[in-house]
C-alpha cells in the first residue's frame, strides 16, 4: 500500500496516525518530492470511482494563485490531469493506493473500509 502525503500537513499526520494505530503496513511517499505521475493519476482517479476535482487540493496556495477554482470547469480532464502531475502542491491529499482502492483526502469513515 502506498500512502501519499505531504509530511508538514497535519491532516496527514493525523491519517498516518490512524494507518499506524489501525497497524495497517504502508510505504510512504512525499508528494512534494515525488509527485505522481500522469499515467499514474490517471489510474488512481479511474480506480477511485471519484470525480476528479477530488484530486485538487482547492485549499492550496498554488490552486488560488492560479485561479483554478473558475478555469478548472473549461479545462478537459486529460487538462487537468496533466496540470496535476506538474506539481503535487496541487494534488489533494493524503493519498492511499492499494490494489483494489484509491482513498483521496483523510476522511476516517471511508478509510475504515481498508481495515
Amino acid at each position: 500500500m502506498i500512502y501519499v502525503c505531504y509530511p508538514k500537513c497535519t491532516t496527514c499526520k493525523k491519517a498516518m496516525k490512524w494507518l499506524d494505530d489501525n497497524n495497517i503496513s504502508y510505504e510512504i511517499r512525499d508528494i512534494k518530492e515525488n509527485n505522481p505521475s500522469y499515467d499514474e493519476l490517471v489510474e488512481w482517479y479511474k480506480k477511485s470511482g471519484l470525480p476528479l476535482k477530488r484530486f485538487f487540493n482547492t485549499s492550496g496556495l498554488i490552486y488560488r494563485s492560479m485561479n483554478l477554482k473558475d478555469k478548472l470547469s473549461e479545462m478537459t480532464e486529460d487538462e487537468q490531469l496533466k496540470l496535476l502531475a506538474t506539481d503535487g502542491m496541487l494534488v489533494k491529499r493524503p493519498i492511499l493506493v492499494n490494489d483494489d482502492i484509491v482513498l483521496v483526502g483523510f476522511k476516517e469513515a471511508e478509510w475504515e473500509a481498508i481495515k
